[in-house]
């Protein structure tokens, strides 16, 4: 069984998964990452041909990932959960993990990360509005909420093998 990650931008997802890739030395898969090795930089794709050809983008990615059958660790873009397709490929294949934070430490750790084409423009706004749009559905599809706030990378981890232990 795979354990898939989601939540807002911030949340901790990549940082998560390179931690458990340094610390148990198994597959990782980062949807963002994927995408990026095979089409080129995201911004670029988000301003050349729109939000919906990403989408489609990353739901190919996660199909793919899926099909390998690996037991994987897998961080997925913040807006994967938008397409039912997707919430169902994570749930046929493993357990659906939400990092939860708050609005405010979200805003703190994206200080300076121009990187991500939803949140161009007052960074404030457009992440208070994505949060209102997605944290309903990240809690309505997951199978465990780790809440982020004040925790280490490495205490999100240890909260995630403790979920994982439970669903064995």
């Amino acid at each position: 069984m795979s354990t898939f990650l989601i939540g807002m931008p911030g949340s901790g997802k990549t940082t998560v998964i390179n931690l458990y890739e340094s610390i148990c030395n198994e597959q990782i898969y980062d949807t963002d990452a994927f995408i990026t090795s095979r089409h080129g930089d995201i911004g670029a794709i988000f301003s050349e041909y729109g939000e919906e050809y990403f989408r489609e983008l990353e739901t190919e990615a996660i199909r793919e990932i899926c099909s390998y059958g690996d037991d994987a660790f897998v961080s997925t873009g913040g807006g994967a959960v938008l397409r039912e397709e997707n919430v169902r490929l994570f749930k046929k294949h493993g357990d659906i993990v939400y990092l939860r934070a708050k609005l405010e430490t979200l805003l703190k750790r994206l200080e300076g990360d121009a990187s991500r084409p939803l949140l161009s423009g007052d960074r404030k706004e457009r992440l208070t509005k994505l949060y209102e749009e997605r944290a309903r559905i990240y809690e309505r599809v997951a199978d465990f909420i780790v809440d982020t706030d004040g925790l280490t990378p490495r205490e999100v981890l240890q909260k995630i093998f403790m979920c994982r232990e439970e669903a064995i």
